[in-house]
């Protein structure tokens, strides 16, 4: 059974930093890209960052450059997002996701055939 579990939502103050987890299983994590996006009330899906399946290809949407950065752990099953600097806009539900394949495919939800159930972050003083 494939599965994405995320983990590391919270509270944190404007400036502050959190670190979003994200368990695979039930497939070979290594062979696939993974993808962050989130979605705030109200709005649309946004998609945050994009890695190759090898980790040697990444992508951030605009406006978290130099913000926050996306790595994967093969060995473990595991991809993360350090989130650093957070905004008020950053609010969201953060969802982790499969590629089709190991290509990150941002922007085409049809692409992605597994989704984790978000995990909520809310940058607020």
């Amino acid at each position: 059974q494939v599965q994405l579990v995320e983990s590391g939502g919270g509270l944190a103050q404007p400036g502050g930093s959190l670190r979003l987890s994200c368990a695979a299983s039930g497939f070979a994590f290594s062979n696939y890209a993974m993808s962050w996006a989130r979605q705030a009330p109200g709005k649309g899906l946004e998609w945050v960052s994009g890695i190759h399946s090898d980790g040697s290809d990444i992508y951030y949407e605009e406006s978290v450059k130099g913000r926050f950065t996306v790595s994967r752990d093969n060995a473990k099953n595991t991809l993360l997002l350090q989130m650093n600097s957070l905004k008020p806009e950053d609010t969201a539900l953060y969802y982790c996701a499969k590629a089709v394949d190991k290509y990150y495919h941002v922007g085409n939800p049809e692409q992605y055939d597994c989704w984790g159930q978000g995990t909520q972050v809310t940058v607020s003083s």
